[in-house]
This record gives structure tokens, sequence and C-alpha cells, in this order.
């Protein structure tokens, strides 16, 4: 027999209360990541009311961010977790859909951005392995024209937040999945860095084509380590608190983004 859910559950209302006492300004531009499951307790309405609360918190002239990658529609070759086996990496490259920002799914970024993408009025860029999805005034902006190209660099969506001053709510997440920490990679000279040649299924003159494109060999093996770093070196414009259960922290995009560059060139 189920035992009754006798707390009091998280809603709609407590999410945008609880996100206005972390800092969470109306207008602002917020770049989220997420976990539901860290939230805990149960919430009315589940992912959705997580996302209405976030939007309530920014208002009309707020936009709201999230991550939406999507690796499944990389090159098989390179898959590792787990691996495939080559008897099969044309037939998966022959059968694989082109990207489509409507209904390609998301992987690994949670129940959060899975639904935010798909709401009415929100917008998803381009890319076919790292789009980002984004609902408010700034999202055509921040979305739009995200090149094949240095996915994560000067022309993705991560240099639109850094020249929009925007936020980064690690809602439940911790460094390692701070993607700003990248942008970081992109404009810091380090050991180690190099140029890639990946590859994605896109669409061509002649129908769909696998193509060679330029990015850097990202790498987040370090980023709880300078998270840590950060956390003690600029405390103080960084904002804590819990959205439910859940620990969050609150910061400054460019900030975040500034220190990676620093700390990069000195430790990796």
């Amino acid at each position: 027999m189920n035992s009754m859910i006798t707390e009091r559950p998280y809603t709609r209302r407590s999410i945008a209360e609880e996100a206005r006492a972390l800092g969470v300004k109306p207008g602002s531009v917020l770049l989220v990541h997420s976990s539901l499951k860290a939230i805990g307790g149960w919430i009315a309405g589940g992912a959705e009311a997580v996302i209405l609360g976030l939007e309530d918190a920014l208002g009309e002239d707020g936009t709201l961010v999230m991550p939406t990658q999507s690796a499944d529609l990389t090159d098989p070759a390179i898959w590792m977790s787990p691996p495939l086996d080559p008897r099969w990496w044309d037939l998966v490259r022959d059968e694989m859909p082109l990207y489509d920002p409507h209904l390609t799914v998301t992987r690994g970024m949670g129940a959060i951005p899975e639904t935010f993408r798909k709401q009415s009025g929100t917008r998803r860029s381009g890319h076919p392995h790292l789009s980002f999805a984004a609902r408010g005034p700034q999202a055509a902006y921040i979305t739009d024209n995200h090149p094949l190209d240095y996915g994560l660099g000067e022309a993705s969506p991560l240099a639109r937040l850094y020249e929009l001053n925007a936020w980064v709510l690690m809602l439940g997440t911790g460094y390692d999945t701070n993607t700003s920490f990248h942008l970081g990679e992109y404009r810091a000279a380090y050991r180690g860095k190099k140029e890639l040649r990946p590859r994605a299924k896109v669409m061509g003159t002649k129908g769909p084509e696998w193509v060679s494109f330029s990015d850097i060999n990202f790498d987040s093996d370090d980023f709880e380590r300078m998270g840590a770093d950060f956390d003690t070196e600029r405390a103080s414009v960084i904002r804590s608190g819990r959205i439910g259960r859940a620990e969050c922290r609150l910061v400054p995009q460019r900030a975040m983004v500034d220190y990676a560059v620093r700390w990069l060139e000195l430790y990796r």
C-alpha cells in the first residue's frame, strides 16, 4: 500500500518565489543547468512547473535559456559510452536522421531542458550537436546563426550570452556541467589545446551528407576543480540558496568565463 504524500508540494509559485529570493531579476537573461531530481519532494506539475516558475521570476522582459545538446547525432566512430562495434558505423551513418530543432531529443540534459525545448514560443539553435533553446525577447539573438564551426565559441549562443551580461543558474547541478566554462576554453591559451575536425550529418545540395567542421578538443574533466577554486576566489559574486531541496548557485556568466580563461592558462 502506497503511503500518503504529507509534505507540502513544491509549485510554480514556490519555485518563482525561491528563484527571486536567490536573486533572479525580472528582465534578465538566465542560462539554466538543472536537475529535476535534486529539487526533491513532489512538484505539482513536474518539469513544467519548474520552467513556468523560472519564467514567472524573469517576467515578460526576461529570457530563459537552456542547453539542449544532442550527442546521439555525432559520428558513431567517436562514441565511447558505450562504443559501437565498427561493423555498424556505416549503417548508423546512413540511417541517422538529420537534426531537427523541433523533433531531435536532448541527450544527458535532463527532463527540464527536454520539456522546455517543446514549449510554445521557444526557439532552438541550429547546431546538430550543441544546440541551445531560448524563450523571451532575446531568444532570436541568442539562438539564430549558430555556426557548425566552433559550436561553443565566439559565434555561439554562449558568446551571445556573454555579450548580454547573462546570469547562470546551477539548479542542483555542479560545475562539471557548466557549459560556460567551455567558452573560456576557446579564449584561453593552454597546453594541449588542439584543433579537431569532427563530422556532422547535414543537408547538402544533393541530399543528406556527412561533413567535417572545425572545433577544439574541449574537455570538462577539470571543471569541478576549477569551479571549487572559483567558489573560493570569487565568492562575492556567487549567490547561493535553494530551490526546493536543490542547492543552487546564481553567477554572472562573464565572471565565470573570465575566471576560466585565467585558470586554464595557469593550471591546464
